[in-house]
């Protein structure tokens, strides 16, 4: 018998994220120049999409500042050729113009979208910790017990509105199974051209839990539902590596990265998002699945190509 070819997975690192906070971490993206060089691990370990959120080099505060997005991707691209996936959640708080900001700015092959509103809520990490590095960190995570994650109907067609001229795929964030039915919605009144991608977005306080019964749920509703499109898992904290191992085996793809978790195992902080992607490739690797290369991951998305950038 011949040898068959290995499935190609795509494996995404979200690397600094708007959750965490400098205190948690020492080796959490805070920088321009901390933010490049964890991209950067991911692309030599294996990794074909950096998603990208950015902060206040001093504070660590998340924000939308432009020209941190644009030196931070310039610097990527002339280093690499790993895709970037802009967020358009920024930081908690944040306005929806302030939020499609890069989009139009950079003008990206791939960008967040969040396909619903949600309680999103971090307010219990809150005491874990004693002494925060910064002043904003615990009224930040506390602020977040009154806080909806918006997402409404007008801004999701909004978003795609902005993406569209710019040949911007949208990666859909879908925190719950209510999440499919917008999607399957905004796709029958002709806003979303399909295959969709998908990032299914697991053990949030507000949104769907992590475990596999409920992948199992959310990829099945999104087959009925939607029928074509390409997916991928995130987990927080704990259940990273067990949910995209089983995002794996099921078909689909992975997201890791210090966004989602801080940790490479019980008790060891992670020292870049380029650690946790040569941990999943390992895994990987040992089901016979190979990591998906940029240029794989472009042409299982569909993406319009480096060239076609803004940055």
């Amino acid at each position: 018998m011949g040898k068959g070819k290995a499935r190609k997975a795509i494996i995404t690192a979200a690397v600094t994220g708007s959750i965490h906070t400098p205190t948690m971490s020492p080796y959490l993206p805070v920088t321009p120049e901390q933010l490049i060089a964890d991209i950067l691990s991911v692309h030599e370990a294996g990794g074909a999409v950096a998603h990208l959120h950015v902060r206040d080099p001093q504070t660590g505060l998340p924000n939308a500042d432009q020209d941190i997005y644009r030196e931070v991707a310039s610097e990527v691209k002339r280093r690499c050729d790993i895709v970037l996936c802009t967020t358009t959640g920024g930081k908690l708080g944040e306005s929806v113009e302030n939020r499609s900001q890069v989009v139009a700015n950079l003008q990206p092959e791939l960008a967040s979208l969040n396909a619903g509103s949600l309680n999103f809520a971090l307010f219990h990490v809150a005491g874990q910790h004693q002494e925060w590095r910064h002043d904003w960190e615990k009224a930040y995570l506390e602020a977040t017990e009154d806080y909806i994650f918006p997402n409404t109907f007008y801004t999701m067609r909004r978003f795609l509105e902005i993406m569209r001229p710019f040949e911007t795929k949208p990666e859909f964030e879908i925190y719950d199974v209510g999440m499919i039915n917008n999607l399957a919605h905004l796709i029958q009144a002709g806003h979303v051209k399909t295959p969709v991608y998908l990032q299914f977005v697991m053990g949030i306080l507000g949104g769907i839990p992590a475990t596999v019964d409920n992948l199992v749920y959310l990829v099945q509703t999104a087959q009925r539902q939607i029928g074509d499109f390409q997916w991928s898992v995130c987990a927080a904290g704990r259940f990273q590596f067990p949910m995209t191992t089983h995002a794996l085996l099921m078909g689909g793809n992975a997201r890791v990265g210090l966004e989602d978790n801080l940790y490479l195992e019980r008790g060891v902080l992670a020292k870049s998002s380029g650690e946790q992607v040569a941990k999943l490739i390992r895994i990987a690797r040992e089901l016979g699945i190979e990591p998906a290369t940029p240029d794989e991951a472009r042409e299982i998305l569909g993406l319009k190509g480096l060239d076609k950038v803004n940055y």
